[in-house]
């Protein structure tokens, strides 16, 4: 069940890298940070079992700026054995975005609500005001500047920082073609992952949409999380509960 209130985030950064999944050697990001990223952010500053972020759009608020570096990178993954750098290391060119700065409009999506993990309990209540009392825990953490672990443009070397929208953004008016695009990555029943794609895509007037089919297959996803009655879950629910006292006693 989608929940229609909506939630918005401003992420901005120095530097990201929204890797284009078509070009695998030398990185070219895409111009504007994708879905998934946007999701991950979402996760990041709040994570729970019993919800999924739907992204509805994505506001570009700086003019794409391309900027070309190289980097050290590392021609193998990471295994049981651990790596000698001097024997992997590889230069490579990136083709990285510069300045970056976006809003976030995102709801809540549930399979099934309950009395304990109603909506508003991490978003607040509809036409409330702005105060303490009312605000959810996402927009608690935002303000606080809170996360679970810290949050990134991209890949991990690009951090991002997040706050509250003033009011004042407005998005660039300009139209940005891209083409295709990674969505997200679908989990089936068995945990295999698959790559979606949406195509024809353009920031439209400085707006990406997301509120596509694409995204309501994502609500599908089987990304592992276990089940509300069992112990990881109550072990979960306990510690999440910690976590929320020692944020309103802060």
């Amino acid at each position: 069940m989608l929940d229609k209130r909506i939630v918005r985030v401003k992420v901005t950064g120095e530097f990201a890298c929204f890797t284009r999944p078509d070009l695998k050697v030398e990185r070219m990001t895409y111009p504007c940070i994708t879905p998934s990223a946007a999701r991950g952010i979402l996760d990041s500053i709040l994570w729970k079992p019993e919800f999924r972020w739907y992204v509805r759009c994505i506001l570009v608020l700086k003019p794409v700026k391309f900027y070309a570096v190289k980097r050290n990178e590392i021609n193998s993954k990471q295994g049981r054995q651990p790596i000698i750098i001097e024997d992997k290391r590889a230069q490579r060119n990136s083709i990285v975005l510069k300045d970056v700065a976006y809003i976030i409009e995102a709801s809540i999506y549930q399979d099934k609500q309950d009395g304990r993990n109603k909506p508003e309990k991490y978003i607040g209540r509809k036409g409330k005001g702005i105060d303490a009392e009312n605000d959810g825990m996402f927009i608690r953490r935002v303000k606080k500047g809170q996360c679970w672990r810290r949050p990134y443009l991209g890949t991990r070397e690009f951090a991002a920082e997040f706050m509250e929208p003033d009011g004042t953004e407005k998005p660039i008016p300009e139209t940005i073609p891209i083409g295709s695009m990674l969505f997200d990555i679908f989990y089936d029943e068995n945990n295999t992952p698959t790559p979606v794609f949406f195509y024809n895509v353009a920031v439209k007037n400085g707006v990406l949409n997301c509120e596509l089919p694409e995204n309501d297959k994502m609500m599908q996803s089987a990304h592992i999380r276990p089940p509300i009655d069992s112990e990881t879950s109550a072990q979960i629910y306990e510690f999440n509960q910690a976590e929320e006292k020692e944020s309103l006693n802060d």
